[in-house]
């Protein structure tokens, strides 16, 4: 028997708003040991990555079959426009992403490379650590517990969309050796220190420095030594840490000034860079 519900054209629907905002949609899904899945042609790349133990798993896609063990990290990528199906023989998790072929192509632009050549095609057991460990971030930052802004999700969709590029081509000699400008450097940097109480994204810093998005994201990281978002996040610490300092104003206000979602997620990012929490600053001031 074939099973359509949890794997039909229903899944388009559910990632719409992702999809429409920064172009990549997430779940984790539960898989039924035996049953066979169907998945639809989609208008999106679909990348699955298995996590936990090892399972037999049979898989069609683009009319080739393949027989093999689906180990932990294993990705399978099925490409827009194509149907494909899989049955495991024991239950299993997997991260399920959808990629809009419009965000693979505005980074293969930013790039620099002509988006013609970058053909995605079906890959099954793939290794990419950076693919894993960006999918696995987007799916911890939709934890209440791990709250996340606009400008840490569009950061991970255009990594995830710069690594299919980089999987179907390969980036000019000049286009890997460029940085930010030192004007484009400081607009960018006092832009940041003006505006972090502010919920800023990609397209915000991608228009003071004068640059598309995708290309922002590459020469910032090159530039800074880190992504945007967690430039802008170490920034909020060191603005959060003065105004503590400082004494003169509660925790919940000092982290909407310092641009934070709240008091919380001020006290976990903190804690996770400097080692030590909001209140525990406060103490040692006094």
């Amino acid at each position: 028997m074939m099973a359509k519900g949890r794997d039909g054209r229903k899944d388009e629907t559910m990632h719409d708003n992702w999809l429409e905002t920064i172009g990549v949609g997430i779940e984790t899904r539960n898989i039924v040991a035996g049953l066979t899945y169907h998945v639809p042609a989609s208008p999106n790349h679909r990348l699955g990555i298995h996590v936990g133990a090892p399972v037999n798993a049979s898989c069609r896609c683009d009319g080739t079959h393949h027989r093999r063990v689906q180990s932990d990290g294993d990705i399978d990528i099925v490409p827009a426009g194509l149907d494909g199906e899989w049955q495991d023989d024991a239950d299993c998790t997997i991260l399920r992403l959808w990629v809009s072929p419009g965000l693979v192509r505005q980074a293969a632009e930013d790039l620099e490379i002509d988006p013609a050549k970058v053909v995605v095609l079906p890959q099954f057991q793939r290794r990419d650590p950076r693919i894993e460990h960006i999918a696995h971030a987007m799916a911890t930052g939709l934890s209440p517990d791990m709250p996340s802004d606009r400008l840490y999700f569009e950061s991970l969709a255009k990594a995830l969309a710069i690594q299919l590029v980089q999987g179907a081509s390969s980036l000019r000699a000049d286009a890997v050796r460029q940085t930010l400008s030192p004007v484009q450097k400081r607009r960018l940097r006092d832009f940041i220190e003006t505006n972090l109480d502010q919920d800023l994204s990609l397209g915000d810093l991608a228009k003071v420095a004068a640059i598309s998005v995708s290309h922002l994201k590459v020469l910032f990281r090159r530039t800074f030594g880190m992504p945007p978002h967690q430039y802008v996040i170490q920034r909020r610490v060191e603005r959060a840490r003065t105004l503590l300092h400082q004494g003169t104003m509660p925790l919940s206000r000092i982290a909407l000034e310092a641009g934070f979602a709240h008091q919380s997620h001020m006290a976990q990012s903190m804690k996770r860079i400097l080692g030590v929490t909001p209140a525990a600053l406060a103490r040692m001031r006094k």
